[in-house]
């Protein structure tokens, strides 16, 4: 790993960085905690965090209405040893050494509460798939 703790690094992206990769970032931080270092961030980010996304993750008792879309940088990939990317295409960068998943996830775009639910429920069930695996409990 990058960190010296043996502290895994994820980075979650997509286009806007205000609805799957904010969502995912928001349950990797709640369900691992200090576990693993979560980045978000977009390739074109939009100026805030959908609504229906901040209400979809209120339902589930997590608060993401503090959360700013960040826009993806070099750095941000070189400091993390997984990238998950979600609908970036080509404008994500790669880097050999890195580990790369792509989640293909409906982007919640312009969709009410009720459409953003299930993938809420999809990447919240990916995540901790993911924590099992790079930071499973016990594991200091």
């Amino acid at each position: 790993m990058n960190n010296p703790a043996e502290q895994p690094s994820v980075l979650f992206v997509c286009v806007h960085n205000a609805g799957r990769s904010q969502m995912a970032a928001a349950f990797l931080t709640h369900l691992a905690g200090e576990r693993v270092h979560v980045r978000s961030a977009g390739s074109a980010p939009a100026t805030t965090v959908n609504p229906a996304v901040v209400e979809a993750m209120a339902e589930v008792g997590i608060d993401v209405s503090a959360e700013v879309p960040k826009v993806l940088t070099v750095e941000a990939v070189h400091a993390s040893d997984v990238v998950i990317t979600m609908g970036c295409g080509d404008t994500c960068p790669v880097f050999p050494g890195k580990r790369y998943l792509d989640w293909q996830l409906a982007d919640p775009a312009g969709q009410g509460v009720a459409a953003v639910r299930p993938i809420r429920d999809e990447i919240e069930k990916r995540i901790r798939g993911l924590i099992d695996e790079i930071a499973p409990v016990g594991r200091a």
